[in-house]
């Protein structure tokens, strides 16, 4: 089984956050998962910028890798289990934008609660403890941090969006990366208007 489709999908998604500057050619990983629990990931040692579908992996339903000749991403673990944690989604961005990022290594938390499209799109920005890259402790403390919100940042290490398509999880981590580039700004003003909580509620009934 090949799965031409699907990975030629994930790549261009890979491709599109490196254009977009949401990550470097190294940093960041895509995954979607199909309606058989396949799950195509993108490989270790690869070039994010030109990634082709033939560098996308294939793990079967029982987490195995069908594609031995390819080096499973470093964090592969942390996205198989968060399809186990979240059996309504079909797809996982994780990237590096330099804002998101930002705030992952600062003591201030982004707030999706300035535009209502930031609320619509984003809800609640979770936050993930920091746990040491590619281990199974950040793969179950994302998971489990994923288990009520949909988009996170990842704090000392970057941000990771869910949806139930590729476009779904990118738009996300685009609007994330957007909003937090507003939110900076608005603590170089030093001054922030946000919906109240009547508002936000309203926003968060109409998802």
């Amino acid at each position: 089984m090949i799965f031409k489709e699907e990975r030629k999908a994930v790549a261009k998604t890979m491709r599109r956050l490196y254009k977009q500057r949401l990550t470097t050619s190294s940093g960041g990983n895509v995954s979607m998962k199909n309606d058989d629990s396949y799950v195509f990931i993108t490989a270790s040692q690869t070039d994010k910028s030109i990634i082709k579908w033939n560098e996308i992996i294939v793990i079967n339903p029982k987490g195995e890798n069908i594609t031995p000749e390819l080096k499973p991403s470093m964090e592969f673990a942390m996205h198989l289990e968060i399809y186990k944690e979240r059996n309504d989604i079909s797809a996982i961005v994780h990237a590096h934008p330099v804002y998101a990022s930002t705030f992952a290594v600062s003591d201030i938390n982004p707030l999706s609660s300035m535009t209502g499209e930031a609320r619509f799109v984003l809800g609640e920005i979770a936050m993930v403890d920091y746990k040491l890259m590619g281990t199974e402790d950040l793969a179950k403390t994302c998971a489990n941090s994923l288990s009520n919100a949909e988009t996170a940042i990842m704090k000392n290490h970057g941000a990771i969006c869910i949806g139930k398509s590729l476009f779904e999880a990118f738009d996300k981590m685009e609007v994330l990366e957007f909003t937090c580039q507003m939110y900076f700004n608005t603590l170089v003003l030093n001054s922030c208007k946000t919906l109240d909580d009547q508002e936000l509620k309203k926003i968060d009934k109409m998802k």
